[in-house]
């Protein structure tokens, strides 16, 4: 927001030079970015809060600079030359939806001759960084940036049956606004219409049919209270952002519309000439009520430390022009202004106090603790896991939750609903993610775009999903990852490509290090993942995991051009699973002896099928079985690979002899052959 400082010296008495101004604006909560010497002037950079639109112009941040500096603030006297017509028999309006439109007046101005505004109305406008325009359309953004009301000024003759009626979008409409653009509406927006067409976008932007022009000679003024959320809505789903909607969309005085149309009339009848016809009209359906407030002199130091008697609280309230009520009790009563929106609690009586006694005042202190800390649920598993991952050559990635619902449903669970933001801050992230692989990915292709090839990421965080679009979208943790590139990129000895393997591995070693187990590897179906190379991690017959290649189509879509192994954890349940019992057993003090099988066996079969079938016999003495190798070339017959395997047997308490091996060992060779249907080798 910016504000020049030789205007408000216009309409308060200040006693501070624009640097030392700047500094007590800010330390009363109005912020000041920067100053900027622009002539003989001094330009200021408001950085102000969404609850403070009442600072929105040169009157807001002249009544809080009085006070600071303890002069006046001067309200300069609005006179009119009003001829004996009057308005209504020249203009009619209508609100049709009050629910969005609480007031609309209209000010009328007969014969005025439109053309360049004069030296000083120019210079005040690009002294703020505004281009003129022409007479008319130039006093309307003056009086908007002066008090903080936006208004707007039709061509009277250009409405047909000179009549304003404010109302919602028909199905179906468009409007050509003043930017030239022809824009489609939908029939949540409020417009402005007269008796056969929408003319503008309430709050927002006029349209090109009814536009100030060099032929215009009869105005209407436009100067309305528009519902908030209505206004930001229509200027979101348009992308059209403007002065008039950053200030309806945060709320303008509810009191100031037929103030502000009498000030543009003022300007216009003294620089374009014209007469003001009689009267305004005030339509005001809706009244906004407000309501009077109590604060206590106690709970001004229970929650700033400051001792501010409540006389003082009252004469600060009171210069902010605050109706105040001083009971015996220590406390007051305070009704606050029309254009302090803002003011509805204690809490905020307490703000405009403490603000302007000084925030410097308030002491530095701690709160009194006589607990102990302590660890969420499941924090100290949380930071093993990403120590685990830290030490295999991960990096920790943190992102935003919210993401292109188009991208983010490719790995979303079917029949899920996503969480749409009604008012997103990005209209290109515009969902709450259902998985954490849409950022992953995201952050991947930056780290390609960089030229980074060789990237292995995990993140922790919450997705957010429900079973129907009425339903409140649930959280929950996942733990996902995603690995490419070389598996040692510093070791010139080795070139060789992360594979699916290094994947699994990384979760093996994962649930190891938090020491669960009991899980099984089952072969994954979902679309997102290569079907020949995914999985799923299962326990107690429930997924836990689902691992894999990223899909070829999928890659497609990011434009990777090496394979892009990914994972995903519901972290939650694994967190809610025991860990298994930590037992201690001395270092065996026998030799093992080891049998190799080698078996060829369909495709189809599964390793971990084999393995937990050998498990399955019951042989005590068997203390591992490895898969070494699989292989499968052109010598082998169509839809057979071979699995070669390493069986160790140990005994308890004594060497085990080759004829106490061969038979258990026979029977392993014997239910393979059996079970899987494998030629043995």
């Amino acid at each position: 927001m910016k504000i020049s400082y030789k205007w408000l010296t216009e309409i308060a008495k200040i006693n501070l030079s624009p640097r030392q101004l700047a500094d007590r604006m800010t330390m009363v909560g109005l912020a000041v970015d920067s100053i900027e010497e622009t002539g003989d002037d001094y330009l200021f950079d408001f950085d102000l809060t969404s609850n403070r639109p009442d600072a929105l112009s040169h009157f807001g941040v002249a009544r809080e600079a009085a006070l600071v500096c303890g002069g006046a603030f001067r309200r300069p006297e609005i006179k009119l030359d009003e001829s004996d017509e009057e308005a209504k028999s020249s203009a009619s309006i209508e609100i049709v939806d009050s629910d969005l439109c609480a007031r609309y007046a209209g000010r009328v101005v007969r014969g005025v001759k439109v053309g360049p505004s004069p030296v000083w109305l120019v210079e005040r406008l690009e002294s703020i960084g505004q281009r003129p325009v022409n007479n008319i359309a130039d006093i309307t953004n003056l009086v908007m940036f002066e008090i903080g009301q936006p208004t707007h000024a039709f061509d009277l003759n250009l409405l047909r049956g000179r009549k304003i009626i404010v109302r919602r979008a028909r199905e179906g409409e468009r409007l050509k606004t003043l930017d030239g653009v022809e824009r489609e509406l939908t029939t949540d927006m409020l417009m402005i219409a007269d008796a056969d067409r929408v003319v503008a976008v309430a709050g927002v932007m006029g349209g090109e049919d009814t536009e100030i022009n060099l032929t215009t000679t009869d105005v209407l003024i436009e100067s309305a209270y528009f519902d908030p959320l209505s206004v930001r809505h229509t200027s979101r789903a348009l992308g059209l952002d403007t002065e008039a909607s950053y200030r309806f969309s945060r709320g303008v005085d509810p009191q100031a519309q037929a103030r502000a149309a009498d000030r543009v009339a003022e300007l216009i009848a003294e620089i374009a000439g014209g007469r003001i016809l009689r009267s305004v009209i005030d339509i005001h359906p809706v009244k906004l009520q407000r309501h009077r407030v109590s604060l206590r002199e106690s709970r001004i130091e229970r929650l700033t430390g400051l001792k501010v008697e409540i006389e003082k609280a009252a004469d600060i309230l009171r210069a902010l022009e605050f109706e105040v009520e001083v009971h015996e009790d220590r406390r007051l009563t305070a009704l606050a202004p029309s254009f302090r929106i803002d003011i509805s609690r204690e809490e905020d009586l307490v703000e405009e106090v403490a603000r302007h006694t000084g925030y410097d005042k308030v002491a530095t202190t701690l709160p009194s603790w006589g607990g102990a800390g302590s660890y969420l649920p499941g924090e100290q598993n949380r930071r093993r896991a990403r120590r685990i991952l830290m030490d295999l050559g991960f990096n920790e990635a943190i992102s935003f939750s919210f993401v292109n619902g188009e991208r983010d449903r490719l790995f979303q669970s079917a029949g899920k609903a996503t969480a749409t933001l009604v008012n997103p801050i990005d209209a290109n992230a515009s969902e709450m993610r259902a998985s954490l692989l849409t950022c992953l990915l995201d952050s991947l292709q930056a780290n390609f775009n960089h030229g980074t090839r060789d990237v292995k990421l995990f993140e922790v965080g919450k997705v957010f999903q429900s079973e129907s679009s009425d339903e409140r979208p649930r959280e929950r943790e996942k733990l996902a990852m995603v690995l490419t590139g070389s598996v040692a990129p510093d070791d010139w000895r080795s070139n060789r490509q992360i594979d699916f393997y290094d994947l699994k591995g990384a979760i093996e070693s994962l649930l190891a290090g938090l020491n669960l187990s009991g899980f099984t590897i089952e072969r994954g179906g979902v679309e997102y993942l290569h079907p020949g190379q995914s999985a799923a991690l299962i326990r107690d017959g429930q997924e836990i995991a689902r691992l894999g290649r990223l899909h070829p189509r999928v890659a497609a879509l990011y434009k990777f051009r090496q394979p892009v192994y990914i994972g995903e954890i519901d972290f939650e349940s694994l967190l809610e699973l025991p860990p298994d019992p930590v037992r201690y057993s001395a270092l065996p003090r026998l030799p093992a002896s080891s049998r190799d099988v080698s078996a060829m066996v369909a495709e189809s079969v599964l390793w971990g099928d084999v393995e937990r079938a050998i498990a399955d016999l019951g042989i005590k003495e068997i203390v591992s079985v490895k898969l070494f190798d699989t292989y499968k070339g052109k010598d082998m017959p169509e839809g057979i690979r071979s699995l070669a395997f390493r069986v160790v047997y140990r005994g308890d308490g004594r060497t085990l002899t080759d004829e106490e091996i061969t038979p258990m060992h026979e029977r392993v060779r014997e239910m393979i052959e059996q079970k899987f249907g494998a030629q043995l080798r």
